[in-house]
């Protein structure tokens, strides 16, 4: 086997223009205050330039601060972070993007997503577009539309998402909705890359296979496929070592042949399988503390 030389980070342009880093760290479920700290700056010492954090994760000023005392420029970190529903609607949503600035003590945000598909998500969208003619907001998109909500915000939308954040994995690709979303040129934003380290994706003989033929373990190779299949991803970890580990696959490329061995993995299975309906009863019943 061969592999294309490749750098230590790629990125991927917007349908707005903007490039953002294809592979960075995510932050959910990681406690606020020195965890969220500790994680992001050691992450941005390995070479990541992405941070994907949200209001809901109720860390977004740990990630502030661990930008700040890094030594980089504003302008070299990305940041990712989303609207609860409680936040949507026309001046509700342009007062929370408020509070968000200065949550993250930055002057914007590179990236902002509506979180979840229920709420007055119109409403919100058109307060982000404000914001992003204001200057305060990069690229706007949205998280977990996976319904009519989609086509209903697609038709509205005089900015279209840059992004669908939504689980995506080797067993589960997403192939319908990225073929859907091509014509908007609107990305796939992978949240559990790695099938929330389900050991049977992780055990699969091919990924055993390919690691030990480049000597990478099945998680990277996971994480190699999602680079070349154009996702954006943020493999969650507070752990130094596998913090390190994820941004360890840049130094070779699964061939064609390779690629569609994984694809063959597709079987439809997914993680988080609640109902529409459960997951608005059980989302619509909390609100994030500011």
């Amino acid at each position: 086997m061969t592999s294309s030389p490749v750098s230590n980070q790629s990125y991927l342009t917007l349908n707005d223009g903007n490039r953002i880093p294809q592979l960075g760290i995510g932050v959910y479920l990681v406690p606020d205050g020195e965890p969220t700290e500790a994680a992001v700056s050691q992450a941005l010492r390995q070479g990541y330039r992405h941070i994907d954090t949200a209001h809901a994760y109720q860390n977004e000023r740990s990630v502030g601060r661990a930008v700040k005392a890094s030594s980089l420029e504003r302008s070299e970190v990305w940041i990712t972070t989303k609207l609860w529903p409680s936040e949507y609607g026309e001046g509700t949503t342009a007062a929370a993007i408020d509070r968000m600035l200065e949550r993250l003590d930055s002057d914007y945000i590179d990236l902002l997503l509506l979180h979840q598909q229920f709420g007055d998500y119109t409403g919100a969208w058109r307060d982000m577009e404000r914001a992003v003619a204001a200057g305060t907001v990069r690229s706007i998109g949205v998280s977990n539309f996976e319904s009519s909500n989609l086509e209903d915000l697609l038709g509205r939308a005089t900015i279209k998402p840059s992004v669908n954040q939504v689980e995506c994995h080797p067993y589960f690709p997403q192939d319908e909705l990225r073929e859907h979303l091509a014509p908007y040129g609107t990305l796939i934003e992978s949240w559990y890359p790695l099938g929330h380290g389900d050991s049977g994706l992780l055990n699969e003989p091919l990924f055993a296979s390919l690691g030990a033929a480049y000597g990478k373990t099945p998680a990277q190779v996971i994480l190699r496929w999602h680079i070349q299949r154009g996702n954006i991803i943020f493999p969650k970890s507070s752990n130094h070592e596998h913090i390190a580990a994820n941004m360890d696959i840049f130094d070779f490329a699964l061939t064609a042949q390779e690629m569609q061995e994984v694809a063959r993995l597709a079987s439809g299975r997914r993680f988080y399988t609640l109902s529409l309906a459960d997951q608005e009863k059980r989302l619509g019943a909390w609100a994030p503390e500011d």
